[in-house]
């Protein structure tokens, strides 16, 4: 992120060493992906998990992102840089990629990389963040450790892990060896031996797990995931290994709609992996346990041992042949050199059905943003990708325009169905007049009757709630909603046209607060007036309402209006309009109007003053 011309060549070079997007504040930065507000724009990259690099003082980056601060192990990291590139100065996640990242930009601007934190100073590593590759299986025991290496306690070591060793070394703490070598494998009546270990002073041992285990998943349809779990937990005990080993897990990709195995790897922490039964199959010759029987039944000799070595790759071998319970099937493989288990297959595919408010950022929420920063892609209607702003700076982004709604969520669907991480964005709550609905109908239809395919069907989708356009507008108004209100889409596109009519009439006699949506289009303009006219049969005609169009934009417009005085030509498409309930109140209250429903505190309020009035009275 880049706040002023001065710093933008830094910003340049910063984003070269990183790899990473350029933020520039509109109006004095003209390069990269323009953000407005700085400190709104900061909270929700923030929010949204990324890590941000920000070429201005820190004390600009601390009060922005104050108020969002809570569990440090969940935070992004955050660098403050400043503008000649003389200091790179990690703020938050220091453990979390923070300080590593300080040091890349301090070694590509020639500047420093002020690192705080203690353990990084002294030791060279931080002891609870091992790198890529490694787990470490009692972090809570890490900062009495560093707390004795810090104080003089010589490092003992036993195992091999060259990273922590060498790190160690060069900061003049070259460990002593407990144990020659690498930890020998434990026999399988024993607990599974660490890779290494690390104590100084009494405290300790750390705990680290080389993680090079790649796990293979099968199972019968509708398999519970307990019996999964218990038998992968049993295979892993049998080969002397820890779960911390397992790096990624594989099946099938029949099976990617499976909770057994979706479960099972999440409890992991391992990244699952799907594969074709082409795929498995060439594997076969591998294969400890071919069975005739799953070839018949899926395309391949086996899916357990089969997944693993296609994650472990041709240098990987089992470790852990197939073990069988009565609806699944678990088997390891120890991955070999020079393998990518993380381009082996395809990952499951995900559509997150994101609601972004009616466009204002700060009406985001931060589940929201940090979809849409994990996704591959956007999908959405040009307007709604529009408003995200820099969020959406670099990311892929298929367009539709109104009235491609089943296009839209189709292609996303497919593309999900591939293996990407796909966020259809939506104004408002995406489960509310938006596409949640058609997402689940297309999966949840056949093929053969207008569905999608079997891939599409079988895809993770997650669905985050927004601010709809009611809550935005009664926000606005003041409290409309606070007794019983309802929601009606005038649109006669997708619903026939008596049927509103029925809702509308039923929405009269129970007296509920009505939200309209969809009032009116470029062909239909006369359900507003009919609904005016119906609602007026039962309701006084200086019942309030409420139109809000734009709502979170520049172009923001609040009216209120009698029932009786509402006309058609004022209401646009972008308008939701709010009709009181017979007990709505329009008062000048405060700096303006505010508009409310009571929900039936007064008689309350009536009989505690009435019961004043008495005592007074008696006195």
């Amino acid at each position: 992120m880049c706040l002023t011309a001065s710093g933008l060549e830094t910003a340049r070079r910063a984003a070269r060493a990183l790899g990473a997007d350029l933020h520039g504040r509109a109006g004095r930065v003209d390069e990269g992906a323009p953000f407005e507000d700085a400190a709104a724009h900061l909270r929700a990259l923030f929010a949204a998990g990324r890590p941000i690099v920000a070429v201005c003082a820190a004390g600009i980056v601390i009060r922005a992102l104050a108020p969002l601060l809570g569990d440090k192990r969940a935070e992004p990291p955050v660098v403050a840089l400043a503008e000649d590139g003389s200091a790179a100065v990690p703020l938050l996640g220091g453990h979390r990629g923070a300080n590593r990242m300080a040091r890349a930009l301090a070694a590509a601007l020639g500047g420093a990389a002020a690192l705080t934190t203690a353990g990084d100073l002294a030791l060279g590593v931080a002891l609870d963040e091992p790198p890529e590759g490694w787990a470490l299986e009692n972090p809570e025991d890490a900062k009495a450790l560093a707390a004795a290496l810090l104080s003089g306690a010589a490092p003992a070591m036993t195992g091999e892990a060259p990273w922590l060793a060498e790190a160690l070394a060069r900061a003049g703490r070259p460990p002593a060896s407990g144990a020659a070598g690498a930890a020998p494998e434990a026999p399988a009546s024993a607990a599974p031996a660490p890779t290494a270990t690390l104590a100084a002073g009494g405290a300790g041992p750390l705990r680290y797990w080389r993680r090079d285990v790649a796990l293979g998943l099968g199972c019968a349809r509708g398999c519970d995931p307990a019996e999964m779990a218990d038998l992968a937990r049993r295979t892993l005990r049998e080969a002397g290994l820890s779960p911390l080993q397992v790096a990624f897990a594989g099946s099938l990709d029949l099976k990617a709609d499976e909770p057994a195995v979706i479960e099972t790897a999440r409890a992991l922490g391992a990244p699952l992996r799907l594969f074709t039964a082409e795929q498995l199959e060439a594997e076969a010759p591998r294969l400890a346990n071919p069975s005739p029987t799953v070839l018949a039944e899926v395309g391949c000799h086996g899916v357990a041992e089969g997944a693993a070595l296609a994650l472990a790759g041709p240098e990987g071998a089992l470790i852990a042949p197939k073990r069988k319970s009565a609806n699944a099937t678990c088997a390891a493989a120890r991955i070999g050199p020079g393998a990518a288990p993380w381009a082996a297959g395809r990952a499951r595919g995900r559509v997150a059905l994101v609601g972004i408010g009616p466009g204002q950022a700060d009406w985001r929420t931060p589940e929201a943003s940090r979809l849409i920063a994990e996704a591959d892609e956007l999908v959405g209607y040009s307007l709604y990708l529009d408003l995200l702003g820099p969020l959406a700076a670099g990311k892929p982004r298929a367009d539709f325009p109104l009235g491609a709604e089943e296009d839209r969520c189709r292609y996303a669907l497919e593309r999900a169905g591939r293996g990407r991480n796909v966020a259809i964005v939506c104004s408002g709550d995406a489960g509310i007049y938006a596409m949640g609905a058609l997402v689940f109908e297309l999966m949840d239809r056949a093929p053969d009757k207008g569905g999608v395919g079997d891939a599409a069907r079988r895809v993770e989708v997650i669905s985050a709630p927004g601010v709809s356009a009611l809550q935005a507008a009664a926000a606005r108004a003041g409290a409309p909603l606070g007794h019983d209100f309802c929601a009606i889409s005038l649109s006669d596109l997708l619903t026939p046209r008596e049927t509103i009519l029925q809702r509308i009439r039923a929405a009269a006699e129970g007296d509920f607060v009505i939200a309209f949506y969809n009032p009116v289009s470029r062909r239909r303009r006369d359900l507003l007036a009919i609904a005016r006219d119906m609602l007026l049969e039962r309701r006084p005609p200086d019942t309030p309402v409420l139109l809000a169009s734009s709502l979170g934009r520049p172009e923001e417009r609040i009216a209120y209006r009698r029932l009786d005085a509402l006309r058609v030509e004022e209401v646009d498409m972008l308008t939701v309009v709010l009709v009181g309930s017979s007990q709505s109140r329009l008062a000048m209250l405060g700096e303006g109007p505010r508009m409310y429903t009571p929900r039936g505190y007064a008689r309350r309020i009536d009989a505690r003053a009435g019961a004043g009035r008495e005592e007074g009275s008696a006195a």
